[in-house]
């Protein structure tokens, strides 16, 4: 693992509630530093939901000084409007992030999965368990800002690879 200390930003997008997560990490050691969701009522228009994932996420940014960011990779939708919809959410977190000059990497959800549970297929009640464990949280995190967690342990885990072992910046 990494020798010194790394502060990494994990997002899990979604139009209607964006998870977010941000984990301190050194060696074995990962606390979590803050986390929750940013949630946009069924009622507001898609571009106000866009602008508050973005306001929210470089607020995030500001307020705590992650070294780098994490967001779950796309995965292939069988509705077109909502892939479209996750794919906005998505573009607004990263040109939050890139705005900022925060490195950001994507990381496929099976392998976020597989570094957190230790199968690409455990349940989001698995996730967040593990979640619990790893950080030492007292209680578990919502189900969104869980998943934010998963993303951000999982980019740590990447971080002990070799370069060309790692998954890619976006």
């Amino acid at each position: 693992m990494a020798k010194e200390t790394v502060r990494i930003l994990g997002i899990d997008t979604s139009l209607r509630s964006t998870g977010v997560g941000i984990i301190e990490a050194r060696g074995s050691e990962m606390r979590a530093i803050a986390y929750g969701r940013i949630r946009n009522k069924p009622s507001e228009p898609h571009s106000l939901c866009l602008e508050n994932i973005y306001k929210s996420i470089s607020d995030l940014i500001e307020t705590h000084s992650p070294d780098c960011a994490a967001i779950e990779g796309a995965f292939f939708a069988k509705n077109a409007k909502t892939a479209m919809l996750l794919g906005q959410a998505r573009g607004a977190a990263i040109t939050a992030c890139a705005v900022q000059e925060l490195a950001i990497t994507e990381h496929a959800p099976r392998s976020v999965k597989s570094s957190v549970v230790g199968t690409g297929t455990a349940t989001k009640e698995q996730v967040g368990k593990m979640v619990m464990r790893l950080l030492n949280l007292k209680e578990p995190p919502q189900e969104d800002a869980a998943d934010a967690l998963a993303i951000a342990i999982c980019h740590y885990h990447q971080l002990s690879l070799p370069a060309e072992m790692r998954t890619k910046k976006i």
